[in-house]
């Protein structure tokens, strides 16, 4: 029998962006609804409300088990990626109560798949696997209603070939920290993640998902299931137009009265205190609103104010009974405590709160400080701080943003400013912590090629355009790098002369690389009687650098590398010892 003192469970739905989880979303949503009514209700939406009643019609299995359903229904959730996750977040932990994870079982577990996995295993999420797409396996026939027996009477060479992609699968899942296997094996679901093979086109384990949900709803979600009086909630999209903003939102406890006056939470901490216009809930197994006068968790709704406000998406929100100085303490202590910034750091950008907290934590896992973040696009401030950084920490003057974009004044602003965004999060600090490294190396490069530059240039005698004083010639650069003032050797180790002046193409410039073909100046030389015949000129540098740049030897690139051992061979000509 449904109890009264329970809320739905909220289910989310999420996998990799071709395995299938739209699909599987239709086949459950399809599953719950009358004949005639499918058409309506195959669209993307943000939420869905599935009754007990209809859960009963679409799963058999509940009753024919003897399982006493307790919960009124689902609420499942469709919200893109990452966002299924972080933006359903609450005090303590994660909104969602479960998850199915959707992996393609002729694919396995693709980059977003295992992003799923880590925010799920992060927050401590139940879940099921629905290993979609069983259909497409060559040979594969759905043989009657009851899945265990399609799947173990399918014929010999079809059955290898499901397990063979199964056990890569089960593999996979281990190497994350996860026992998995197939629901109809497992007597322990506290210790094992149940598999549902399934097929969104066919049907085939669709019942056996909504059964594997039901039952674990019952068995271990009762004590949070539980409902209070007081509505709390978290604000899912912002939607604004010219004269006020419609927030879709999860209710995900207590009742909501459209008299209420509600608090919303600001990334300053401080609550935005507002009143509901117009209070809509999503109507049972349908993408319509209907307008209600209370709504009771767990729901999907949608707000319209009295005013216009700023809210930001990712936010929690709770009745305000003039309690400002409470619910500020709360706000502000809950905003702190997810986005702790240090004294130094990079700057760190968001679309929503819980994608900025997901962010937060796996910065400070790599040992990453964050010295400002935000939600929103990356603006032309957060360049200007970013670029503040160069002068303190060169490591630091860097902007990553999770699921966001740039402002106009931000890209014209933006110049050689390092910046790294995308919608996978563990992309994204994967490649920051590539960058990090490299930008560490190329500093420590400059610090090392601050005491001496490596270089080898060839001389050019076909350009000889002024004999002495100073004498002015072409050369090519060999090797390494070529810059003012740089002193020279020949080939025999006799000193020549430091570089006074480096044109390219008529303009003088400070430095030249490997394969640019110059035109130098050096003092005191007379090219006819000093240089000609000779070939290549070296950069001088002293035994101690010498030894600098062989500890360092990493840092420098194989054309670097031939150059210093070619500058060792001349000077070791008249001392064998030098640089040992």
């Amino acid at each position: 029998m449904v109890s009264q003192n329970l809320r739905q469970p909220i289910v989310t739905v999420a996998g990799h962006v071709d395995h299938g989880k739209t699909s599987i979303l239709d086949a459950l949503r399809s599953s719950f609804v009358q004949e005639g009514e499918v058409g309506g209700i195959t669209q993307k939406i943000s939420f869905t409300s599935f009754p007990a009643e209809n859960l009963k019609k679409a799963c058999p299995l509940v009753e024919k088990s003897g399982i006493n359903l307790r919960i009124p229904g689902f609420l499942l959730i469709d919200t893109p990626g990452h966002a299924a996750f972080s933006n359903l977040r609450k005090r303590g932990g994660s909104l969602a109560d479960l998850a199915v994870l959707v992996i393609d079982i002729n694919e396995g577990i693709k980059p977003q798949t295992a992003e799923v996995i880590q925010i799920l295993k992060m927050n401590k999420t139940p879940f099921v696997i629905a290993m979609n797409k069983i259909d497409k396996i060559t040979g594969w026939r759905k043989l009657n209603d009851d899945l265990k027996e399609s799947v173990e009477g399918q014929n010999e060479r079809v059955r290898e070939n499901f397990l063979e992609k199964y056990y890569t699968i089960q593999g996979a899942l281990q190497s994350y920290g996860f026992e998995a296997d197939l629901f109809y094996n497992i007597s322990d679901f506290t210790k094992n993640v149940a598999i549902v093979p399934c097929s969104a086109y066919t049907g085939e384990g669709i019942p056996e998902l909504i059964f594997m949900l039901a039952g674990l709803s019952e068995r271990f979600l009762s004590k949070k299931l539980e409902l209070h009086d007081e509505p709390k909630g978290v604000t899912l999209e912002v939607k604004k137009d010219k004269s006020m903003s419609a927030v879709e939102a999860i209710l995900y406890d207590g009742k909501l009265k459209r008299t209420d006056e509600i608090a919303v939470a600001s990334f300053s901490g401080d609550p935005i205190i507002t009143k509901i216009r117009i209070l809509e809930e999503i109507k049972p197994v349908s993408d319509k609103f209907e307008v209600v006068e209370e709504a009771r968790a767990s729901t999907g709704i949608r707000m319209q104010f009295t005013d216009k406000t700023e809210i930001l998406p990712g936010m929690p929100f709770v009745k305000f009974k003039n309690n400002l100085g409470e619910i500020r303490k709360e706000f502000r202590k809950e905003i702190s405590d997810l986005v702790k910034t240090e004294s130094h750091g990079i700057i760190a950008k968001a679309d929503s709160l819980g994608s900025l907290e997901a962010l937060m934590i796996l910065l400070k896992q790599s040992n990453i400080s964050v010295v400002r973040a935000g939600i929103g696009d990356i603006s032309k401030a957060d360049i200007i701080n970013a670029k503040a950084n160069l002068g303190i920490n060169e490591l630091d003057a860097v902007i990553v943003g999770f699921n966001i974009g740039m402002s106009e004044e931000a890209k014209d602003l933006l110049g050689n400013m390092k910046v790294i965004t995308g919608n996978i999060v563990y992309k994204i600090i994967e490649d920051l912590v590539t960058w990090r490294k490299e930008k560490q190396a190329e500093i420590e490069k400059k610090r090392i090629m601050g005491l001496s530059t490596i270089c080898k240039i060839e001389l050019l005698p076909q350009y000889v355009f002024r004999n002495t004083k100073p004498a002015i010639f072409g050369v090519r650069v060999s090797g390494g790098k070529l810059i003012r003032g740089l002193p020279m050797v020949d080939e025999n180790d006799e000193k020549i002369g430091e570089v006074k002046n480096i044109q390219s193409e008529k303009n003088s410039v400070e430095e030249s690389h490997e394969g640019d073909e110059v035109a130098i100046s050096i003092p005191n030389v007379n090219y006819e009687r000093q240089l000609k015949g000779k070939r290549f000129l070296y950069s001088n540098i002293g035994e101690s650098q010498f030894r600098k740049f062989k500890e360092n030897k990493d840092l420098l690139t194989g054309s670097e590398m031939n150059v210093l051992r070619e500058i060792a061979g001349l000077k070791r000509k008249t001392n064998p010892e030098w640089g040992v």
